[in-house]
C-alpha cells in the first residue's frame, strides 16, 4: 500500500475520536470536527471513518440501534450497549478470558477464527440510578 497523504482534517477526526469515550456516530464526528474545519463537508467525515478503521486507527462498532459508532481505542476490548439512552460503552474484561473463549469456538469450527466481538447489553448505571429515583 502507497503512502498514506497527510490530512488535516483526518487527523482532527482521529484526535477527536482519541479524546472522548462516548463512541460517536459519523453525524457527532462531523458536528465536532465542523468546529475546527467549518467547511468540511459530511461525506469528507464517512470516507475519513473508513479509511481510519480500515488502515486500523479505529474501530467501527456496528451497534444494535443500527448506527455506526467509532473508537478511536484499538486495543482489544469489548463493549456494553445500554438499551435505556443508547449509549456504547467500554467495558473493562480481562481479555485472556476472551482469548480462551476464542480458542474454545475455534476447536469446534471448520475454519479460522481471528477475533471476536461482543456487546453485553442492559441499562447502565446512570439509567439504572434514574429508573430507581435514585
Amino acid at each position: 500500500m502507497a503512502a498514506l497523504k497527510y490530512s488535516r482534517q483526518r487527523e482532527s477526526i482521529k484526535n477527536y475520536l482519541l479524546s472522548t469515550n462516548e463512541h460517536p456516530s459519523a453525524d457527532i464526528v462531523y458536528q465536532h470536527v465542523r468546529e475546527d474545519f467549518p467547511n468540511i463537508s459530511l461525506g469528507t467525515v464517512y470516507r475519513n471513518l473508513k479509511l481510519l478503521t480500515e488502515i486500523g486507527e479505529a474501530v467501527k462498532i456496528s451497534s444494535p440501534d443500527g448506527i455506526d459508532r467509532f473508537d478511536g481505542f484499538i486495543q482489544p476490548h469489548n463493549h456494553f450497549f445500554c438499551t435505556c439512552c443508547r449509549r456504547i460503552l467500554d467495558l473493562d474484561l480481562d481479555m485472556a478470558e476472551i482469548t480462551r473463549l476464542n480458542q474454545s469456538a475455534a476447536e469446534n469450527f471448520d475454519g479460522l477464527i481471528e477475533s471476536s466481538n461482543t456487546i453485553f447489553y442492559g441499562t447502565c448505571g446512570d439509567c439504572s440510578e434514574v429508573s430507581q429515583g435514585i
